[in-house]
Order: structure tokens, then C-alpha cells, then sequence
């Protein structure tokens, strides 16, 4: 387990250092403990209550097996985020943030296979089978997509968390991420406003030694939520391997049970597109993703359904599906005069 933050530590970082108190947030009033020579100081002992209640929201994350997507384009944080955050696989952006990231993430997607696919040309030759000019120009292209998205190659679907260094200058992707629900957690400074983030950490957000000590904290956790996902992985797969074991020991001993048993028939797939608010384009999402039946898309939780259809296409990501799987509950049901009753009473599926 990660050792826990002491306030002595925070201290000699200097996390405790806030604005010139004429560049304040008055909204961040309830962490600031008093102010010295025009410079706010911030409250310690609330920003280890604070980072201990993000640490432990971000290890469930890593531990569900999400991303956390790190964002952090300041100078003196660049380096220290890229360290970090690379030692527990993360991605992170420290670059320039590309505008469209998280709302528009499937062109941005194009553009990561457009890198792959100039690696696949250098592998398999066609490559050098290119004019000079045109080497060179491939390879700039190449050298541009790396810097600004080489440390988001491996992300294949919308982050489960953003973490942010400085909410104020990385303010498109605060938006971004309000728009389609994701949890930000952020290092607040005394000029930033708290209410934009879900985990706020008041603390110094421009001094290195600040943003390295809760980097340290914070990757930490993330590391811990990554071992338990291993160790319950490992867990799972004791049990898979002894279940085969016994079942191979039932059927030696009774053969003809197997014989006997029925082929189990598939499930036949529903038209979605009679749930209010489910057009043909989002249907068929649905089916890709492998919700073909009512009773699937009842059981579906609502944000995981946002996610599918984000990642699925950005001119999906305005749906709203929050009623899909109580509307999903009555036709699997087959209450098709109720459900029809409530589509009457609301405007677009929504409530």
C-alpha cells in the first residue's frame, strides 16, 4: 500500500504557496488558512483530506481498468507528468492540447492509425519505394503526430478520468470533459475556481516540487488500483483453469448426459429503434457493441451506453440514453401499452 501523505511533506514541497491575493477565486475561500505578504497560503490539512479522497477515486478507476488521461501543457510540469505518469502506463497529453480531443475523439483516433499505418509503410518497404521529397515530408508528419499523440496511442476509448495541472490554462479540455461526464480531478491553485472539477486538490499548481509531490501521491494510487485488476485477474483465471478439470471429470463419468443436453438456442435480436430516442445509426452502435436484445440494453447502465455511442460516432454523442434501459425493461417485459403511454407523456425520450 502506498504510504500516506504527510503535511510535513507538502510543507517542504511548497504546495502550501497560492497567488498574489489580488488574483484570487473568492471560491476558493474555504482551503486558503490565511495571507502573508500579498500571497494567499492554503490549507495543508486540507489538501491531504482532499488528495486522499481523489487517490482513492482514481484507484477504483485504474483497478476498473479505465484509462485516466493526465493533461499538463505548463513548462515546469511537462517533464514531471511525462516521468510519472509513463511508469504506470497512463496516457497523458503535454503538449498543446488538440482541440476536439475528448468531443470530436474519433478523428483524433484517425489520426493515431494514420501514425501506425506510415509505421506499417517503413516495415513492409513501400516506404523506400517513395520519392525523397516525399520521405521527408511522410516522416515530418510522422515526427508532428508523435509529439502531439504519441503518448495517446494506446488509447482506444474515451478516458475513464482526465487528471489536470493547472485548470485555468487547461480550460478546453475542463469543458471537454463537463460535456460528456468525465470525472476531472485537478491541482487547484488559489486563482482557480473548484467548482469546475469533481476532485479538487488545493495546492500549488506552478512550482515544480508542488506538482512532483502530488504526482507521487496521485501515480501511486493509480499503480495500486493497477496491481489489485492483476491480482484479480490472476484470481479469475486459478478458477477457470480448475473448472475445466472437474468438468471433464463429470462427463468421462457420464457420457450420455452430454448427448442428451439441447443445443442452446441464440438469442434472437429486437428492433431497437422502438425504444423513444434510439435512431437506425445508434442501433446499430448497439449491435456492434453486442447489445442486440431489450433485455441486454435493460441491463445496460446509462453512462456505459453514452460511452458506446461516443466512441462509436461524435454525431451520436449529443443522445441522451438515460431512459433506454427502463424503456428496454417494459418491452423485454412485453408492457408495450405502458411503455407506449410513456413515450406519449415525455418529448424525445427523455424525462
Amino acid at each position: 500500500m502506498a504510504s500516506k501523505i504527510e503535511v510535513k511533506d507538502l510543507l517542504e514541497a511548497g504546495v502550501h504557496f497560492g497567488h498574489l491575493t489580488r488574483k484570487w477565486n473568492p471560491n476558493m475561500a474555504p482551503y486558503i488558512y490565511m495571507e502573508r505578504n500579498g500571497i494567499h497560503v492554503i490549507n495543508l490539512y486540507k489538501t491531504v483530506a482532499k488528495l486522499e479522497e481523489a487517490n482513492e477515486a482514481l484507484k477504483k478507476i485504474a483497478a476498473s481498468g479505465r484509462k485516466i488521461l493526465f493533461v499538463a501543457t505548463k513548462k515546469q510540469a511537462k517533464d514531471i507528468v511525462a516521468d510519472k505518469v509513463s511508469k504506470v502506463n497512463m496516457p497523458y497529453i503535454t503538449e498543446r492540447w488538440p482541440g476536439g480531443m475528448l468531443t470530436n475523439f474519433v478523428t483524433i483516433r484517425k489520426a493515431v492509425k494514420k501514425m501506425a499505418a506510415i509505421d506499417r509503410m517503413k516495415k513492409d518497404g513501400t516506404f523506400n519505394t517513395l520519392s525523397k521529397k516525399e520521405r521527408l515530408q511522410v516522416d515530418r508528419l510522422r515526427a508532428k503526430l508523435d509529439k502531439n499523440l504519441g503518448s495517446i496511442a494506446d488509447m482506444t476509448r474515451l478516458p475513464g478520468a482526465l487528471f489536470i495541472v493547472d485548470t485555468m490554462r487547461e480550460h478546453i479540455a475542463v469543458k471537454e470533459a463537463q460535456k460528456l461526464n468525465i470525472p476531472i480531478f485537478a491541482m487547484v491553485d488559489t486563482n482557480s475556481d473548484p467548482r469546475d472539477v469533481d476532485y479538487a486538490i488545493p495546492s500549488n499548481d506552478d512550482a515544480g516540487k508542488s506538482i512532483e509531490a502530488i504526482l507521487e501521491s496521485v501515480t501511486s494510487a493509480v499503480a495500486e488500483g493497477l496491481e489489485e485488476r492483476k491480482s484479480e485477474k490472476g484470481s479469475g483465471k486459478d478458477k477457470d483453469e480448475d473448472t475445466p478439470k472437474k468438468e471433464k471429470k463429470s462427463t468421462e463419468e457420464k457420457p450420455a448426459k452430454k448427448a442428451e443436453a439441447a443445443p442452446k438456442k441464440e438469442a434472437k435480436a429486437d428492433d431497437l429503434t422502438k425504444i423513444e430516442g434510439i435512431g437506425p445509426k445508434a442501433a446499430e452502435a448497439l449491435v456492434e457493441s453486442g447489445i442486440t436484445t431489450y433485455a441486454e440494453l435493460a441491463k445496460t447502465d446509462a453512462d456505459d451506453i453514452k460511452e458506446t455511442l461516443t466512441e462509436a460516432s461524435s454525431t451520436l454523442a449529443h443522445l441522451d440514453p438515460t431512459s433506454w434501459p427502463k424503456q428496454a425493461k417494459m418491452a423485454a417485459d412485453g408492457e408495450w401499452d405502458e411503455l407506449k403511454e410513456w413515450q406519449d407523456s415525455v418529448k424525445g425520450g427523455v424525462e
